[in-house]
């Protein structure tokens, strides 16, 4: 007897090799069995009717910040519910492994934008592990929903060894003992299975807490000689480096370029966050192909993060991270008492700044500095839902910067809008996700309770190739669509998933392709799970039929199984492999 057998659906293995109709046994969480002719039912447990579907392995996604929810609620089903049996964590530099709990907090939550008042009893409670072989011990023993793989964040690293404090002041390098002990705990988590280092250099992300309030991530102070030290084992492992060079200084994607290349020793892989067709600096987009192109040219292994879809940003009156990256904006984020904030902003001399700001055109930026380009909401004035700052300005013959900065300090957090930064323009994106050497990743899953982190982001990719190719456009087969947010992920990552083949762990996804053709960009609030919060998710009925981790069905028919990440998990802690 099988445990499952699906039969009657199209077969894609996670190659770039054409697909079929295949039918397929699992027994003891494996395939065992794919024919070309279906398998007698009678020899099944269960079995799967997949007449009209999509048959795949189920989909990897290298870029979460589930670090801290995984300690509640390991069965992250919102990532299942997509068809994600695989998801990785520790990225920008954040994992939870090396720090105290109030330490691994402040550098998460406001970066995250998840409630540190939520966070930290999580971690006070659980955290058990200061090693990241504790830590590998501890997730291996969670009821997990999907599959884990995980990076080690160089803030996290940095902070543990040194202490949040001296972490942060920039007049303070670590001492040789302090580097050396930095080298043998990510030794001992590439020992453990670690896929490689996160580290961050953006200057816009921020502590959180009362004692290091609004300095930047520990793992910006660092010197490069400190970041090239640690690459050293990440190439002598053959792991990868995942970084975020900082926005406002775009050279500074030269330093991981040199680090990457491959002369006369082995090239290092470079991950960074992230290639998009920006609306407000549109030659970044040239920049990263170049840096792309000539990297692999001269023998790196270099791959940009790339969100196959539009990237819409939210904010809650003032509070959007893009505001970090102008004065202005981060003298206003800098201030959490409302009273003294709404002071600030109604200051002539600051808004003056804000103004100027706003007016340039030419520096770096990553928000498009338009407000006509910005629609409100949610709003207790119902008037203004639906219309943009810069319209609602000209009705009222006042600058718009002015007309912001007014309904902010009238209306505080309720006053809930939306832009889109990039990757508005559909030809342009084809282009990009074209790229093989483009990787498909950055959902944030788990992160931004009250923004968007792209859950399903997968799914938009295979919707943009199918809506492309039913078109006549040549973006991509669909086979090589599955095959970037499966086993290309796999083989760059080095970890074991991704295929569907005789001898694999069973981890499919089985889906509805005429689902595909409705909106997967609409969103809604559902629960996160015991975090008593409502937090904003992308919901697509229909589409994800069954999810199947390591043999064993999570998703049954659209419904998540009720007892998994509570009485019983799934997935496993896969270990990287060279």
């Amino acid at each position: 007897m099988y445990d499952i057998v699906i039969n009657n659906g199209r077969y894609f293995d996670g190659s770039p090799a054409p697909s079929g109709i295949k039918h397929l046994a699992i027994e003891g969480g494996n395939i065992v069995r794919i024919d070309d002719f279906p398998i007698d039912t009678s020899l099944a447990k269960r079995v799967i009717d997949a007449k009209g579907l999509w048959i795949m392995p189920g989909f990897i996604d290298t870029h979460t910040h589930y670090d801290a929810e995984l300690l509640v609620s390991p069965g992250l089903t919102e990532s299942l519910r997509h068809g994600v049996t695989t998801v990785m964590v520790g990225s920008c530099s954040l994992s939870m492994v090396c720090c105290e709990p109030e330490d691994a907090s402040d550098i998460f939550t406001r970066v995250e934008t998840v409630p540190r008042e939520k966070v930290l009893p999580i971690l006070q409670k659980t955290m058990s592990w200061r090693t990241p072989a504790q830590w590998v011990e501890h997730v291996s023993q969670l009821p997990l929903g999907p599959n884990l793989i995980s990076m080690l964040g160089h803030s996290d690293l940095r902070t543990g060894v040194m202490g949040l404090s001296r972490a942060t002041n920039p007049t303070i390098s670590p001492t040789e003992q302090e580097l050396a002990q930095m080298e043998a705990l990510l030794k001992e988590a590439f020992d453990a299975g670690f896929v490689g280092l996160s580290t961050m250099r953006l200057k816009w992300d921020k502590v959180d807490g009362d004692r290091e309030w609004s300095k930047s991530l520990p793992g910006t102070y660092a010197s490069w000689r400190e970041v090239a030290r640690l690459n050293r084992l990440v190439r002598q492992y053959r792991r990868v480096h995942q970084g975020a060079p900082d926005a406002a200084t775009p050279l500074q994607v030269t330093q991981y370029m040199r680090e990457c290349l491959g002369w006369l020793r082995a090239p290092l892989k470079t991950t960074l966050i992230s290639q998009m067709d920006l609306k407000g600096s549109v030659y970044l987009r040239f920049l990263t192909k170049v840096v792309s192109v000539v990297t692999n040219l001269l023998k790196g292994d270099f791959r940009w993060q790339l969100i196959p879809t539009p990237f819409k940003v939210y904010a809650d009156g003032i509070d959007v991270v893009l505001f970090e990256e102008f004065k202005a904006g981060e003298l206003a984020l800098d201030l959490r008492d409302e009273v003294e904030r709404n002071a600030l902003l109604q200051d002539e001399g600051y808004r003056r700044q804000f103004r100027q700001f706003y007016g340039e055109k030419l520096s770096p930026r990553v928000w498009q500095r338009d407000f006509g380009d910005a629609q409100i909401v949610d709003c207790p004035d119902p008037s203004l839902i639906g219309k943009n700052f810069e319209e609602i300005a000209n009705a009222r013959n006042v600058h718009v910067v002015d007309l912001f900065l007014d309904l902010v300090v009238t209306y505080g957090k309720k006053l809930r809008w939306y832009t889109v930064i990039g990757n508005h323009r559909p030809e342009v994106l084809k282009k990009l996700v074209r790229d093989k050497r483009a990787l498909i990743s950055f959902s944030d899953a788990g992160a931004h309770i009250r923004n968007m982190a792209f859950y399903n982001l997968p799914l938009r990719l295979l919707q943009l190739v199918k809506q492309a190719n039913d078109n006549g456009e040549n973006v991509m087969t669909l086979e090589q669509a599955v095959w970037r947010v499966t086993g290309d992920q796999a083989d760059w990552f080095g970890i074991d998933a991704g295929y569907i083949k005789k001898g694999n762990r069973a981890d499919i996804a089985i889906l509805d392709p005429a689902q595909l053709s409705q909106d997967l960009e609409q969103v809604h609030w559902a629960e996160m799970q015991n975090f008593d919060l409502q937090r904003l998710v992308n919901r697509n009925p229909g589409l994800i039929k069954y999810v199947l981790v390591n043999g064993k069905i999570a998703v049954d028919n659209e419904h998540i199984v009720p007892e998994i990440g509570e009485q019983t998990g799934f997935g496993h802690f896969l270990q990287a492999h060279t």
